[in-house]
C-alpha cells in the first residue's frame, strides 16, 4: 500500500491533535492493514514538516529500535529514526509532565556534530571526526499512538511508531560533554534510578556494539532523500536500557559515572 497525499496529510494532523489534546489515537496500521514503513516515515515528515510550519526549528535526530532485542521484537532487522525538534529539549531539574501523554524514559549518548556528515558511505570513524562531543542524555519517548490497541491489547506495528515520529517526545541533556576519541564509548555505562530505586543499568555497547555505527547508519538512511546530518545538530544514538514508565510527581536519577550525573522530576 502506498498512502496518498491526503492520507499522509490526514494522519499527520491527527497525530499533531492527538499531542495537542494528550487523547491518543488508535492504530494506524489496523485501521489501513496494508500500511509500509515507508508510509510510516511519509506521516512522519509530513507531521515534522507541520510543526516547522508552526513555528519548530529542527535541532537533530534520534534513532531507535536498536538493540537486537527491540529489533526482534518490532519484527525488523534495522533501527527506525526520527527528529528532535526545538521544544523537545528540557535542561536536568523539573519537566512539565502535561507536555506528555505516556512518558518513558531512556538511557543514551547524544553526539553534537561539528561537521556535517553526509551519506551514503559514512562510517564509524567518519562519526568520530565529525563528533564535537558525546554527552550523557535521557531520551523522553511518548505514544501519540496508543502503546496497547485499546480493544485488542495487541501492540502497536513499527509502522505505528515511526509514523509517530519514532515516538520521540523529549530530550535531557547533562553530565559531562567528552571528545568521542577521548573514552571507549561501548563501555560507558549508567545507573538509572526511579524515586531512589534502580530501575536500570546498561552499557552502551548495546547499541549495535558501539553508539556511533547508528549515527553512520543514520547519515546513510538520509541519503536517498537528499538529507543529511548537519554541523550544530544532536544525534541521540539509541537507548541501552528498556524503557521506563513515568508518573507525575517521579523523580529520575541518571548516573554516568565518569560521564557525570543529573537529575529531573516530572511536576
Amino acid at each position: 500500500m502506498s498512502f496518498s497525499t491526503d492520507l499522509i496529510d490526514q494522519l499527520a494532523r491527527e497525530l499533531d491533535q492527538s499531542e495537542k489534546t494528550r487523547q491518543q489515537v488508535e492504530h494506524f496500521s489496523k485501521r489501513f492493514p496494508g500500511m509500509t514503513i515507508a508510509d510510516g516515515y511519509a506521516v512522519s515528515r509530513a507531521w515534522v514538516a507541520m510543526k516547522i510550519a508552526q513555528g519548530r526549528v529542527v535541532r537533530g535526530h534520534k534513532i531507535g529500535l536498536t538493540s537486537r532485542a527491540m529489533q526482534q521484537a518490532s519484527q525488523i532487522d534495522e533501527p527506525d529514526y526520527g527528529t528532535l525538534l526545538d521544544d523537545m529539549f528540557f535542561a536536568p531539574g523539573d519537566i512539565p509532565f502535561d507536555r506528555f501523554i505516556a512518558p518513558r524514559v531512556e538511557v543514551e549518548l547524544a553526539f553534537i556534530l561539528k561537521a556535517p556528515l553526509q551519506g551514503p558511505e559514512v562510517n564509524v570513524d567518519q562519526v568520530l571526526a565529525a563528533t564535537e562531543y558525546v554527552q550523557p542524555a535521557i531520551e523522553i519517548i511518548d505514544a501519540r499512538i496508543e502503546q496497547f490497541d485499546r480493544h485488542t491489547k495487541v501492540m502497536r506495528k513499527v509502522q505505528d511508531t515511526i509514523s509517530d515520529n519514532a515516538a520521540n517526545a523529549g530530550i535531557v541533556l547533562g553530565g559531562e560533554k567528552v571528545d568521542p576519541r577521548a573514552v571507549d564509548l561501548p563501555w560507558c555505562g549508567a545507573v538509572l534510578r526511579q524515586n531512589d530505586v534502580v530501575e536500570e543499568t546498561g552499557l552502551a555497547a548495546g547499541v549495535q556494539g558501539h553508539p556511533a555505527i547508528g549515527v553512520a547508519w543514520l547519515a546513510n538512511k538520509l541519503a536517498p532523500w537528499g538529507e543529511s546530518l548537519q554541523a550544530g545538530q544532536v544525534v541521540l544514538a539509541g537507548s541501552f536500557t528498556r524503557p521506563v514508565g513515568a508518573k507525575r510527581g517521579d523523580r529520575f536519577d541518571a548516573d554516568y559515572g565518569p560521564l557525570g550525573r543529573f537529575t529531573f522530576r516530572f511536576v
